[in-house]
């Protein structure tokens, strides 16, 4: 194969693989077009059907008239023959005859027709059943389609989506740790000052039970069983009342 050939055939390749890439790109836009498609020939092919109906039932009609022409012939040829008139009596009977062979004929060709009615209407039942089921399958391809479109713009936007709750997640723990310091320097402000004002040193002899001033009710009872109880001073009035008297 000369060099030529070669690039015509990567020209042809190359032409094929672009051509193969816009099918499959509006792959589901070309199948919802060729159901329409196949909708528009079903129709068409029952306004056919309709018609094979109506022309063989007009074949059936005029085939039940021939028969009814016939056997009213029937009766004149017998009145022909009765009055002895041969002649006319073989008119009628050929006049019988000829109704009988379009009356078959017009019979044969609603055989036919029936037939081809039957085959018609089976093949579309069949093509209805194949284009229902294919146009299920194109919906579940089209559901199919947008779930996939949609994971597929998730996993698009993981990356940025990750750096982004990455971001996040540093900031939050720089606020954490601000917090942390603070409430330290809250913590150790705090104990400057109990220091400062002697609340802390009062805090622990209040833990110790030896805080000045804070005595329990078991040390005021040992005070009070401890000490005589002073005697009560009459009122200076009233005796110098009795003085008086």
């Amino acid at each position: 194969m000369s060099i030529w050939n070669k690039l015509s055939a990567l020209f042809r390749g190359a032409a094929h693989e672009g051509a193969q890439g816009i099918v499959d790109a509006n792959a589901l836009r070309i199948l919802d077009q060729e159901i329409r498609d196949a909708d528009a020939a079903q129709g068409k092919a029952r306004d056919e059907m309709a018609a094979l109906v109506a022309r063989r039932r007009m074949l059936e009609n005029e085939a039940k008239q021939f028969a009814e022409q016939a056997r009213k012939y029937e009766a004149s040829a017998r009145a022909a023959l009765a009055k002895g008139d041969e002649a006319l009596a073989r008119e009628v009977a050929q006049r019988i005859a000829d109704l009988e062979r379009d009356a078959t004929q017009k019979a044969d060709q609603t055989v036919e027709l029936r037939a081809a009615e039957d085959r018609l209407r089976q093949v579309i039942t069949q093509t209805d059943g194949k284009i229902e089921a294919l146009r299920r399958e194109i919906e579940v391809v089209k559901v199919n389609e947008s779930v996939q479109r949609a994971q597929a713009a998730v996993v698009s936007r993981a990356g940025s989506t990750g750096t982004t709750l990455g971001s996040a997640a540093d900031s939050l723990k720089r606020i954490k740790e601000r917090q942390a310091v603070r409430e330290e320097q809250f913590r150790v402000h705090a104990e400057l000052e109990d220091r400062r004002t002697g609340a802390d040193l009062d805090a622990k002899l209040q833990a110790a039970g030896i805080l000045p001033g804070h005595a329990g009710a078991d040390d005021v009872l040992a005070r009070l069983q401890g000490t005589p109880m002073p005697q009560i001073e009459a009122p200076r009035l009233a005796i110098e009342d009795k003085a008086k008297d």
